[in-house]
Protein backbone atom coordinates (compact mmCIF):
# COMPACT_ATOMS: atom_id res chain seq x y z
CA UNK A 1 0.00 0.00 0.00
CA UNK A 2 1.54 3.72 -0.89
CA UNK A 3 0.32 6.45 0.64
CA UNK A 4 1.01 9.50 -0.74
CA UNK A 5 0.17 12.99 1.17
CA UNK A 6 0.33 16.33 -0.08
CA UNK A 7 -0.10 19.79 0.79
CA UNK A 8 -2.44 22.59 -0.96
CA UNK A 9 -2.32 26.25 -1.25
CA UNK A 10 -5.45 27.29 0.92
CA UNK A 11 -3.99 29.04 3.12
CA UNK A 12 -7.68 29.37 5.57
CA UNK A 13 -6.98 29.13 8.85
CA UNK A 14 -3.43 29.58 8.68
CA UNK A 15 -1.34 31.74 10.84
CA UNK A 16 2.25 32.54 8.76
CA UNK A 17 4.71 34.20 10.53
CA UNK A 18 7.28 36.37 8.72
CA UNK A 19 10.91 37.04 10.15
CA UNK A 20 12.31 40.20 7.82
CA UNK A 21 15.82 41.65 8.15
CA UNK A 22 16.28 45.04 7.78
CA UNK A 23 19.56 44.93 6.21
CA UNK A 24 19.48 45.99 2.89
CA UNK A 25 15.65 47.18 3.21
CA UNK A 26 14.93 48.27 -0.42
CA UNK A 27 15.19 44.32 -1.17
CA UNK A 28 13.80 43.10 1.69
CA UNK A 29 10.69 45.62 1.47
CA UNK A 30 10.07 44.25 -2.01
CA UNK A 31 10.25 40.50 -0.93
CA UNK A 32 7.90 41.17 1.99
CA UNK A 33 5.57 42.97 0.39
CA UNK A 34 5.83 39.89 -2.58
CA UNK A 35 5.15 37.72 0.65
CA UNK A 36 2.71 39.89 2.42
CA UNK A 37 0.52 39.97 -1.05
CA UNK A 38 0.49 35.99 -1.71
CA UNK A 39 -0.49 35.36 1.95
CA UNK A 40 -3.71 37.79 1.23
CA UNK A 41 -3.90 35.70 -2.14
CA UNK A 42 -4.08 32.74 -0.52
CA UNK A 43 -6.71 33.32 1.99
CA UNK A 44 -4.29 33.22 4.94
CA UNK A 45 -6.05 33.98 7.97
CA UNK A 46 -3.47 35.79 10.21
CA UNK A 47 0.45 36.97 9.19
CA UNK A 48 2.30 38.51 11.82
CA UNK A 49 5.81 40.30 10.52
CA UNK A 50 8.67 40.54 12.89
CA UNK A 51 12.02 42.50 11.99
CA UNK A 52 14.91 42.25 13.02
CA UNK A 53 18.48 44.10 11.97
CA UNK A 54 20.01 41.58 10.02
CA UNK A 55 20.03 37.96 8.45
CA UNK A 56 21.81 36.61 12.07
CA UNK A 57 19.21 37.12 13.89
CA UNK A 58 16.80 35.74 11.71
CA UNK A 59 16.78 32.15 13.07
CA UNK A 60 16.09 33.86 16.37
CA UNK A 61 12.88 35.57 14.90
CA UNK A 62 11.87 32.35 13.49
CA UNK A 63 12.15 30.55 16.61
CA UNK A 64 10.02 32.91 18.64
CA UNK A 65 7.14 33.01 15.72
CA UNK A 66 6.99 29.46 15.88
CA UNK A 67 6.42 29.58 19.76
CA UNK A 68 3.75 32.35 19.19
CA UNK A 69 1.96 29.50 17.10
CA UNK A 70 2.62 30.16 13.74
CA UNK A 71 1.45 27.21 11.64
CA UNK A 72 4.72 28.23 9.29
CA UNK A 73 7.62 30.54 8.76
CA UNK A 74 9.28 32.55 6.16
CA UNK A 75 12.58 34.21 6.57
CA UNK A 76 13.63 37.15 4.67
CA UNK A 77 17.23 38.37 4.27
CA UNK A 78 19.59 39.26 1.64
CA UNK A 79 23.22 38.84 1.98
CA UNK A 80 25.14 40.27 -0.73
CA UNK A 81 28.98 39.31 -1.40
CA UNK A 82 31.79 41.38 -0.30
CA UNK A 83 35.61 41.53 -0.14
CA UNK A 84 35.78 39.52 3.23
CA UNK A 85 34.55 36.30 4.42
CA UNK A 86 31.43 37.66 6.13
CA UNK A 87 29.52 36.79 3.64
CA UNK A 88 29.89 33.28 3.43
CA UNK A 89 29.63 33.71 7.48
CA UNK A 90 26.46 35.05 7.48
CA UNK A 91 24.90 32.74 4.87
CA UNK A 92 26.09 29.47 6.35
CA UNK A 93 24.64 30.69 10.22
CA UNK A 94 21.58 32.26 8.88
CA UNK A 95 20.23 29.10 6.87
CA UNK A 96 21.59 26.33 9.19
CA UNK A 97 19.77 28.53 11.58
CA UNK A 98 16.62 28.20 10.23
CA UNK A 99 16.97 24.99 9.12
CA UNK A 100 17.81 23.97 12.97
CA UNK A 101 14.41 26.07 14.15
CA UNK A 102 12.22 24.36 11.54
CA UNK A 103 13.87 20.32 12.87
CA UNK A 104 13.56 21.43 16.57
CA UNK A 105 9.53 23.14 16.55
CA UNK A 106 8.52 20.91 13.81
CA UNK A 107 7.40 23.91 12.74
CA UNK A 108 8.46 24.77 8.42
CA UNK A 109 10.90 27.63 8.21
CA UNK A 110 11.10 28.27 4.32
CA UNK A 111 14.24 30.21 3.17
CA UNK A 112 13.84 33.69 1.00
CA UNK A 113 17.30 34.14 2.36
CA UNK A 114 18.65 35.64 -0.79
CA UNK A 115 22.76 35.01 -1.32
CA UNK A 116 23.95 36.84 -4.09
CA UNK A 117 27.58 38.12 -5.40
CA UNK A 118 26.04 41.53 -7.37
CA UNK A 119 23.15 43.38 -5.47
CA UNK A 120 21.41 43.58 -9.01
CA UNK A 121 20.75 39.56 -9.03
CA UNK A 122 18.86 41.27 -5.14
CA UNK A 123 16.84 43.16 -7.49
CA UNK A 124 16.07 40.41 -9.97
CA UNK A 125 15.02 37.95 -7.57
CA UNK A 126 12.67 40.78 -5.45
CA UNK A 127 10.84 41.91 -8.38
CA UNK A 128 6.56 41.97 -8.13
CA UNK A 129 5.92 39.60 -10.68
CA UNK A 130 7.05 35.29 -11.02
CA UNK A 131 10.72 35.61 -9.54
CA UNK A 132 9.82 37.09 -6.42
CA UNK A 133 11.32 34.57 -3.80
CA UNK A 134 9.03 36.15 -0.94
CA UNK A 135 6.46 34.66 -2.99
CA UNK A 136 8.04 31.44 -3.48
CA UNK A 137 8.84 30.85 -0.14
CA UNK A 138 4.95 31.78 1.17
CA UNK A 139 4.06 28.85 -1.62
CA UNK A 140 6.48 26.37 0.46
CA UNK A 141 5.63 27.29 3.48
CA UNK A 142 1.85 26.83 2.97
CA UNK A 143 2.64 23.93 0.90
CA UNK A 144 4.67 22.03 4.27
CA UNK A 145 1.88 23.57 6.80
CA UNK A 146 -1.29 21.85 5.29
CA UNK A 147 0.90 18.34 4.17
CA UNK A 148 2.11 18.24 8.04
CA UNK A 149 -1.24 19.29 9.13
CA UNK A 150 -2.75 16.02 7.14
CA UNK A 151 -0.10 13.91 8.05
CA UNK A 152 -1.10 14.44 11.63
CA UNK A 153 -5.10 13.66 11.06
CA UNK A 154 -3.75 10.16 9.60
Amino acid sequence: MTTIIEGGTDGAGLHIGVAVASWNQTITDRLLGGATARCEELGVSEVTVLRVPGALELPLAAKALADLGCDAVVAIGTVVKGDTDHYEIVVRESTTGITRVALDTGIPVTNAILAVHEYSHAVERSEQIDANKGVEAVDAAILMATALARLEIR
